[in-house]
């Protein structure tokens, strides 16, 4: 109770403190720098920009503000020649814990003002797409957390040295492990969280629930490490040595302090959210298993219950084989890291399993022993919270489930077979997934979801056919939208969130108009099937791909940031039309380009169709303007650029902001500059009719499967073309 007091009255003091008031001033307003000095969150979501970023920021000002402020209360004593009256007066330990818990009282202060002050502010600036819970989890998580972290160290340096100059160094250092040497590693970044984004139109809970495990395991570990610091604090007239024997006599001290420093050991070695795959992926012993020649699959069903309050997933997956050799066979498995088993039933009967610790490609292995029985029934019980693959742990948030999203891929979904074949042309499954009623389940791929029934529980069991060995699920509050198109249709798929946006920017004209005119004069795309195409907008990824008469879409390409982008197209719906002209030029044709600086990608052929496709609905003239002329102004403030006609200079710069100029003159050569000589060459090869017909046998080749790419080479080949040819001069 005295502690509690004096800590009262120490809080109380610390707020008539001018320099106190300083630090708490500049913290509330270190979210600001998130807007343009420290962008770590870079998806254009409006969530990363204006939530994500600024709390990342404030929290890493935030926490350096908040360690220097503690030094500095710390060393107020010593500074002012009183400490030996403080230690007479109140115990040096009791005047730790008082300083302590006045400091954290402070942060707590200070982050209620933050929340109050950028509530407003947040929400004005993200608009519809807005979210409470996800704007007090972002400040709370990613920025108040910071503060007692930064408290805890920097009182860690401090007691140990009992000099505020030494303390700082100490401090200063340990913060720039966080932003330097631990960055590609997301539980050591202590000050600086691994978000890379977050989404708008779904859920975040991965990244919140990745961030505050961090979160806890340092403050668990700073925790220790300050109570192994308070045994250090000096008595009158001791030494460090002679304090800290005295200081621990009572046992149940240290006992605590190495306590909490083995549980957060304990608590990083045993985190749940990444996998320990082998990083080399080059690596594929597991799809290298030779198979069971003596074995087949039949049929499988997979009952799959995701906890969306949890993230956690539990099913159960039935296999029908033939066993023809007359003898007990082992059958091998891909599952998540993250998943148990708590049965394994062949017709009835438990039968042995292991699960192996070598990892790969986000799978560890799962063994199984079969009887010699001809024809067996496998019944499998697993699950468990799933991992994502750790070559990727710095940008988590693929792998999602919850209230609002689930995103579950092959060995997520169900084990996955490596090692037996199936009986006939292809792996037969049925899959039902149990989800809130709120949500619409999509399989990646031609296959359709029907509601099977409705629980009494409000939720809604789907059921659908799949013939892949493993398979992709969707789910979410989605809203479907039927295109007819290029003799197809399109089922395009949309977070519900999204809809202003989708119909301010003229989403169905614009599919309707790029597989109309892309189809006629290309050709169709080949990963459509059954005269249907699913488009389906997923969360924040990073990035699309196609298969199998489905394609994805990133939530990121139909942000309000980058519905208008001017490189894209002159107004959002013609950045729409960008963006799905990449079903032809990106995802149904990969490009390589032969270097960093090339402008050639999959954006010249891109924007050039895009220029095509905006001519002929609004005319010449306007694709002049919109497209043409402003190409012309990039590319020739380009070579006007100091940068570019200096390299040597840009070699000089430091490498952050040598790369984001190098980025930037990048991007205009993709974008402008490569759409001018793909122009200029359909000038010289007769117009438009004859680069039509280029293009359409550049995207209707014949693939080599070794390297599926298109190059320069290819395009200029194909259009009887050198380099020099196409030289804007």
């Amino acid at each position: 109770m005295k502690t509690l007091r004096l800590s009262s009255l120490e809080f109380k003091r610390l707020l008539q403190s001018r320099t106190a008031w300083l630090f708490i001033l500049l913290t509330l307003l270190s979210p600001l720098a998130g807007f343009h000095l420290y962008q770590p969150a870079s998806a254009d979501t409006m969530l990363s920009m204006y939530l994500a970023n600024p709390a990342l920021a404030g929290g890493m000002v935030g926490g350096l503000l908040f360690g220097v402020l503690t030094i500095y209360e710390l060393d107020r004593a010593a500074r002012n020649r009183m400490d030996i009256l403080m230690d007479a007066a109140v115990s040096p330990l009791q005047a730790a814990r008082v300083r302590l818990l006045a400091l954290i009282g402070a942060a707590l202060l200070t982050l209620a003002a933050v929340l109050l002050v950028w509530f407003p502010i947040s929400q004005r600036l993200i608009g519809s797409v807005f979210n409470r819970t996800d704007y007090v989890l972002a400040y709370l998580i990613f920025m108040g957390f910071a503060f007692p972290l930064a408290i805890l160290a920097a009182a860690c340096a401090y007691q140990f040295t009992r000099r505020a100059d030494l303390s700082l160094v100490l401090f200063a250092a340990f913060s720039a492990l966080s932003l330097t040497v631990w960055t590609d590693n997301w539980q050591l970044c202590w000050l600086n969280p691994c978000v890379w984004a977050l989404s708008d139109d779904f859920s975040n809970f991965r990244i919140f629930a990745s961030v505050f495990y961090m979160r806890l395991t340092w403050l668990t570990a700073l925790s220790g490490l300050w109570l192994l610091s308070y045994l250090c604090i000096r008595r009158y007239g001791q030494g460090l040595l002679r304090s800290l024997l005295h200081n621990a006599r009572r046992i149940y001290r240290p006992a605590i302090a190495l306590s909490l420093l083995v549980c957060s050991g304990m608590a990083y070695i045993a985190q749940p959210f990444v996998d320990h795959s082998n990083p080399d992926m080059r690596v594929m012993t597991f799809d290298m298993l030779p198979s069971l020649k003596a074995v087949s699959c039949l049929d499988r069903t997979v009952r799959v219950r995701p906890n969306t309050a949890a993230g956690t997933v539990s099913g159960t997956a039935t296999y029908l084989f033939q066993n023809s050799s007359g003898q007990a066979q082992t059958v091998a498995f891909g599952i998540n890291p993250g998943y148990t088993v708590s049965s394994a039933k062949a017709n009835g009967t438990d039968v042995p399993f292991s699960i192996g610790e070598y990892q790969e490609y986000n799978e560890a292995m799962l063994q199984i022993s079969l009887p010699a029985d001809q024809e067996i029934e496998l019944v499998v019980e697993y699950g468990g919270f799933p991992q994502e693959n750790g070559t990727t742990s710095t940008i988590q948030g693929s792998v999602e489930i919850s209230e609002e999203y689930i995103c579950l891929t092959h060995a997520e979904l169900a084990p996955r077979l490596l090692n037996v074949m199936p009986a006939s042309d292809s792996f037969r499954a049925t899959i039902e997934i149990i989800v809130p009623k709120h949500m619409t389940v999509i399989p990646f791929g031609s296959a359709q979801a029907e509601i099977l029934s409705e629980q009494e529980d409000g939720t809604v069991i789907w059921r659908y056919k799949s013939t892949g060995m493993g398979g992709i699920l969707y789910a979410g509050d989605y809203i479907r939208q039927d295109i007819a198109a290029g003799g197809i249709t399109i089922q395009f798929y949309y977070g519900r969130k999204h809809q202003a946006v989708m119909e301010a920017a003229g989403a169905d004209k614009a599919i309707q108009a790029v597989v109309d005119y892309c189809t006629e004069h290309y050709g169709p795309l080949s990963f459509g099937t059954g005269g249907i195409l699913k488009l389906i907008q997923s969360r924040v990824a990073g990035g699309g791909y196609a298969a199998n008469g489905a394609s994805l879409l990133d939530e990121a390409d139909f942000t309000a940031v980058n519905l208008n982008d001017g490189n894209k197209g002159a107004v959002p719906g013609e950045v729409m039309i960008h963006e799905l002209v990449h079903q032809w030029w990106g995802l149904a044709n990969m490009f390589a380009p032969s270097g960093n600086a090339d402008p050639w990608s999959a954006e010249g052929l891109t924007v050039y169709t895009t220029y095509r496709i905006v001519k002929d609905l609004y005319g010449e003239d306007y694709a002049q303007q919109a497209y043409v002329r402003q190409w012309q102004q990039e590319v020739d403030d380009y070579y006007l650029n100091f940068y570019v006609r200096n390299p040597a200079y840009l070699d000089a710069l430091p490498e952050k902001m040598r790369l984001e100029i190098s980025n930037s003159l990048t991007h205009v050569r993709q974008y402008c500059e490569m759409p001018l000589k793909i122009l200029k060459a359909e000038e010289l090869v007769g117009g438009e009719d004859e680069m039509d017909q280029i293009l359409s046998g550049l995207f209707n080749r014949e693939l080599d499967p070794a390297y599926p790419y298109l190059t320069y080479q290819n395009f200029l080949d194909a259009c009887g073309l050198n380099e020099e040819d196409l030289n804007l001069g």
